[in-house]
């Protein structure tokens, strides 16, 4: 038989350093014994009136077998809970004859980690008498708190190796922290440290293209023709705004080339392409690790039958359930829910339209003079003030409705929060985006006849230098205010909290001298702490911050939306790879100090894949190929240029040779409105007609293509149009290609897990037929 190798893929990966130990060492995970500090710890206020609960529930987990130790604190009472050996080698055994998850059952140790899943889920599926589980007797205040206990010298190797600002760096020992944590918080520690390092290449390819647009801002002739016209422009708003000129946009004109250039269609389809391969090549390193891991086959629903049988050998299954009547409930709430967030963002979009009017007609020149752009940047911050209170609503929301669909296990329960809580969350980002990027300066109308609110307010135009400014400028500052802001509070709240804690609970004395050497040491079974020590364990747990299932869920939340900003308008924002990058660097080593240090131990789960998030990451590769296609082709200036260089340009007949081909091109864009048109006349007053130097002007330009007489749309906006969509189309088709052709060429498995898996198992196999002949020898001499 082969002996075992070690996979390539985790070789590459150390050799990149996204992980500095491989995945097949499993030195570091405990030998089975019993843990100084106990599986579990529950904690209560000392109360007459809830004592009667608390000694039902403890004598039922007494009845089954578990060992429970009282200690009692001022006004805290402890429970320190350890579960019997019997208990895990029924777990052990079921494994081994288990469909799906006997692949694992191979290892001769249960791990701490383990026995903590274990002995979590037996607490949580006992109820007492009157019916009430662990989870509501905690809602009734029956208990304070449920935790499992950080380890403390396996704490301080991950605190010395990976949880500290001075790693950030450094590989993350993806190994010690699957042994510590469990699988699934080391798959998600694994896909974030892919996911950063892939982020290298499109943030210096983003740097690049901002590059080439600064390189052009001298040189470029639609930044001279901007920055020298004498065109008088259109007011922008309605009595206070006045007519002003187009060289007053100059610096904008120069902001918006740095990312609505050239290179930004090439960076688009790069992206596309990127996010397809950083998930093939995710899937390679995952099924690398999950076969180091011995999980590959693991089934998550199938492991809570086992420890069902595990908690109550009489158990009986819970059924697998559909009822048409609650889908379509949950159908119409979720439907509800999403034109509910679509409504916000019209109320955004009317917010902005009052706002710019406020500024405009208000007292300081300088907001006078920008009220665009300032309603702009307060949309912004609204917009990211509304995304702070919609994710607490769409919690909840997400919550009652998987309540509703009674789902049968956690892992359905989970999956099902999952996409309606991204659902929520994805329109409550990115509806205004998709307004900016789609409609912004599409349906406000012309002079004459502009589209307005309750016929009152003019709906907002695109900034002058362009449709795309708007959406760098939204992007920028929601990306910035939540990476940032999330970021110090992610650290300074649990930090807080755990100082608070601190402060109203006493400090108990040091750990005495012979508990101190036999906590550092390999200990015998049945080895335990001095009462004093166990306290002083325990409350130094209790004081760090709560966890719960759905903890890690918020952290890949997380990450996937910035993933969406990062690819789905990659063309308007060539800098998003680079901020993510910069956050991720940051956000590693943040989460695992805070995991670490901050709060409690998380109960570890097994588990073989990312489950669900897959799936969404697959979705928004998909979308980021759509969105990227529309916003080049209909939003960005990228088509209009095209068909002026070759249709309607100085070179269109091939015969100027000394003028640059863009020559001309912003006069092309402009429309002319005529002051002695009697709409004209009523849309704008006199006073509005005269320029800053005092000049009396009878006509102005504006964005558009419409003719001069009757205000009709032109034929090169309808060849512009048919131009744009034929675009969407081939950069659509071409990129899918690409991403077909990519997720074809790179296998989801490599070859050596594939055939690693067939070998162990027919080693299983071999040894099941030689187990079964012997006992067809023994009973049969």
């Amino acid at each position: 038989m082969r002996g075992h190798k070690r996979q390539p893929s985790i070789d590459l990966l150390e050799l990149m350093g996204v992980v500095k130990e491989n995945g097949n060492d499993q030195s570091s995970i405990p030998p089975v014994q019993t843990p100084l500090s106990y599986d579990y710890v529950l904690v209560a206020k000392t109360n007459d009136h809830q004592d009667r609960k608390q000694i039902e529930y403890i004598e039922e987990l007494k009845k089954k077998k578990l060992k429970v130790t009282k200690i009692i604190d001022d006004d805290l009472v402890f429970y320190g809970i350890q579960a019997p050996k019997e208990m895990f080698e029924r777990y052990r055994y079921l494994l081994k004859v288990s469909d799906a998850c006997n692949w694992s059952s191979d290892q001769n140790i249960v791990p701490l980690s383990t026995r903590i899943r274990i002995v979590h889920f037996i607490l949580n599926h006992t109820p007492i008498h009157s019916g009430e589980s662990l989870r509501k007797l905690m809602k009734m205040k029956v208990f304070e708190a449920k935790f499992c206990l950080h380890e403390k010298k396996k704490q301080r190797e991950l605190k010395e190796n990976w949880a500290r600002w001075t790693a950030c760096l450094q590989g993350q020992p993806i190994t010690a922290v699957r042994n510590y944590f469990g699988e699934k918080v080391a798959l998600y520690y694994l896909w974030l440290g892919w996911y950063t390092f892939l982020l290298i290449p499109p943030a210096l390819i983003g740097v690049i293209v901002f590059l080439y647009g600064l390189a052009f801002f001298n040189s470029s002739p639609l930044i001279k023709e901007v920055c020298e016209a004498d065109t008088v422009m259109c007011p922008l708003c309605d009595k206070r705004c006045k007519v002003w000129q187009l060289s007053e946009t100059c610096t904008y004109a120069k902001v918006s080339l740095l990312f609505d250039n050239n290179g930004t269609v090439l960076f688009a389809m790069f992206m596309a392409v990127w996010a397809t391969l950083f998930l093939e090549f995710w899937k390679r390193h995952r099924a690398s690790y999950v076969c180091e891991w011995k999980v590959s086959d693991w089934c998550e629903e199938e492991e809570e039958l086992i420890l069902e049988i595990v908690n109550n050998a009489n158990c009986e299954p819970k059924e697998y359930k559909h009822s048409y009547l609650r889908s379509t409930l949950v159908l119409i709430c979720v439907t509800v829910m999403i034109l509910v967030i679509i409504g916000l963002t019209h109320a955004l979009v009317v917010f902005r339209v009052i706002a710019a009017v406020l500024l405009a007609e208000g007292s300081w020149e300088f907001l006078s003079t920008h009220s665009n752009s300032g309603a702009m940047m307060l949309g912004a911050v609204l917009h990211y003030l509304i995304i702070t209170v919609m994710t607490r609503i769409n919690r909840i929301v997400a919550m009652k409705l998987c309540e509703i669909e009674e789902t049968r296990s956690f892992a359905a329960t989970e999956k099902s929060f999952t996409v309606k809580m991204f659902t929520f969350q994805f329109f409550t980002y990115f509806s205004s985006l998709f307004y900016v990027a789609f409609f912004l300066g599409r349906i406000n109308g012309h002079p004459g006849s502009y589209v307005r609110i309750s016929g009152k307010w003019r709906l907002e135009e695109c900034h002058p230098s362009g449709c795309l400014t708007d959406l760098f400028i939204q992007m920028a500052i929601i990306m910035v205010l939540k990476q940032t802001i999330s970021n110090v509070f992610e650290f300074t709240g649990p930090w807080f909290c755990r100082w608070f804690k601190r402060r109203k609970t006493k400090k108990l004395q040091r750990k005495c001298a012979h508990c101190y050497l036999k906590d550092d040491s390999e200990v015998n079974h049945g080895a335990e702490l001095c009462e004093n020590c166990k306290l002083r364990d325990w409350l130094s747990n209790y004081r760090l911050n709560d966890v719960d299932s759905f903890s890690l869920f918020h952290e890949f939340l997380e990450m996937v939306i910035q993933f969406s900003f990062t690819t789905i308008f990659v063309a308007a924002f060539p800098l998003a790879p680079l901020l993510a990058l910069i956050n991720n660097i940051i956000e590693i080593r943040l989460d695992a100090i805070k995991m670490v240090t901050l709060e409690r131990r998380l109960v570890p789960k097994k588990t073989n894949d990312i489950g669900v998030w897959i799936d969404v990451l697959e979705a928004i590769g998909v979308l980021a190929v759509i969105a990227n296609g529309l916003v080049i082709g209909v939003s960005s200036d990228f088509i209009p240029r095209l068909v002026y260089r070759y249709r309607y340009g100085p070179c269109a007949n091939g015969t100027e040779a000394d003028i640059d081909c863009m020559s001309g091109y912003i006069n092309n864009t402009l429309s002319v409105a005529h002051l002695d048109d009697l709409n004209l006349r009523n849309e704008f007053s006199a006073s509005q007609m005269i320029t800053t130097s005092g000049l009396n002007v009878t006509s102005c330009r504006y964005k558009d293509y419409r003719s001069n007489e009757d205000y009709n749309l032109t034929p090169q906006f309808w060849l512009i149009l048919a131009v744009r969509f034929a675009f969407v189309i081939l950069f659509e088709h071409v990129v899918v290609i690409c991403k077909f052709i990519a997720a074809w060429f790179v296998p989801s498995a490599p070859l050596q897990v594939k055939n690693e898996r067939l070998f162990d198992k027919l080693k299983r196999l071999k040894e099941e037929l030689s187990s079964f002949q012997a006992r067809l020898r023994s009973d049969h001499p």
